[in-house]
């Protein structure tokens, strides 16, 4: 089957039909040529049927492990049976944003449902979690003000920084000492926000949360982390890294497409701070709410979430079983207590021609090259569910031994 990436005619301009290319068109063609050249060209994978564990991918079967559909909950059918319900009802679309006509009674239920399980005042959805950093950063920061930031933090929250206006500091990767020697000498030098992810989402490991609650609070700071990768999956309750930490930020930001299966993303916090993004928060006043269905299907999936702590438990089983696989057959992992587990390989092309071996066996595994992660950081970033079984990881584990054995 043909690539739409590999029908580029490159002879012409496609415009004009002339032998060259426009400007625009030859700096995109150049760039593409480059990416080709360094081995990080990206293509889609066509999956046909429910995205879970046992997939069709491009038209052939094979087991998914680069998913991060952690409790398994994308495929359940309760969520889905709770979406149709709420379509029937409520139609396909919202119409429009929410402060317009866009606002509907399912997605105050999910916000009030999401707010009384973290335990928080209110919750605010987005459309997605980059819309919601996005907001968050530009609404709350300005010029003048600072922002510190970890290294390695999603691109949503590196974006949202830039584009704040405020002095952007880049920290040193979980570095508490860094953090600590950029806070302002006085409380009169404006707003300093900590952002960090929680669970880093290419190398699985955690913030040092507690340090930067404590740190922010002895300095007149404020916190804010995005919980991506640990709402619902960690903590005794599943309220993510809050509770693992013991830490209450003043801007809670996680996703409704992980844990959840579904789709969108929200913010956790004081009454103020949500009534403040209702006011100031471009991405959400400027975008059509999310279907009516998503929210009702994510509702149910966080009722599935508290119901069932059996979810979470065997999560953390194969979080174990994998590690302890593969310590024992010497992989090359990345120290991660997380569903995030990096295999490090280095080399850009080596991933990728890993990745592909992988997925000849039957095992669907993401090779991540820069400007993902940093340049001779290249790694298959396997993720685990709670839908996997034990002999499901072994052979992955097996097959990975034996691919790595080939290529040394």
């Amino acid at each position: 089957m043909l690539n739409p990436a590999d029908s580029v005619n490159v002879a012409a301009d496609p415009v004009t039909g002339g032998a060259s290319l426009s400007a625009l068109s030859a700096r995109m063609e150049e760039a593409l040529a480059q990416r080709r050249a360094l081995h990080r060209y990206r293509r889609r994978k066509q999956i046909d049927g429910a995205h879970a564990v046992e997939m069709q991918v491009d038209g052939r079967p094979c087991i998914n492990f680069c998913s991060n559909d952690y409790l398994g909950l994308a495929a359940d059918p309760r969520p889905a049976e709770a979406a149709a319900k709420a379509m029937s009802r409520c139609g396909v679309g919202s119409g429009a944003s929410a402060l317009i006509s866009g606002y509907n009674a399912e997605h105050q239920a999910l916000e009030e449902a999401l707010a009384s399980f973290l335990g928080c005042e209110r919750v605010l959805l987005f459309s997605s979690g980059w819309a919601a950093n996005l907001g968050v950063l530009r609404a709350l920061l300005k010029r003048g003000d600072r922002l510190l930031a970890d290294e390695l933090n999603h691109a949503s929250l590196i974006d949202g920084g830039r584009l704040s206006g405020a002095d952007y500091h880049r920290i040193q990767h979980a570095d508490v000492g860094e953090y600590s020697a950029a806070m302002p000498a006085s409380a009169d030098e404006g707003v300093t926000l900590v952002a960090t992810d929680a669970v880093f989402s290419m190398d699985g490991d955690f913030a040092p949360l507690a340090e930067l609650s404590a740190l922010c609070r002895s300095n007149g700071a404020s916190l804010m982390i995005d919980d991506a990768h640990g709402f619902g999956m960690i903590g005794e309750t599943g309220r993510g890294s809050m509770e693992r930490f013991g830490v209450q930020p003043d801007v809670y930001v996680a996703t409704l497409g992980k844990a959840l299966g579904c789709a969108g993303a929200f913010v956790a916090g004081s009454a103020r701070l949500i009534e403040y993004l209702i006011q100031a928060a471009r991405p959400w006043i400027f975008s059509t709410a999310p279907p009516p269905a998503i929210a009702a299907a994510a509702r149910r999936a966080l009722e599935i979430l508290r119901a069932e702590p059996q979810r979470r438990a065997r999560l953390q089983h194969n979080v174990r079983r994998f590690g302890e696989g593969a310590a024992q057959l010497g992989l090359p992992l990345k120290a991660s207590a997380t569903a995030i587990q990096p295999l490090m390989v280095g080399d850009d092309a080596a991933v990728m021609r890993l990745s592909e071996k992988l997925m000849a066996q039957g095992y669907w595994v993401a090779g991540i090259r820069p400007p993902t992660v940093p340049a001779g950081t290249a790694r298959l970033r396997i993720t685990l569910s709670a839908a996997h079984t034990d002999a499901q990881i072994d052979g992955l584990l097996q097959a990975l031994s034996d691919q790595l054995q080939v290529a040394v």
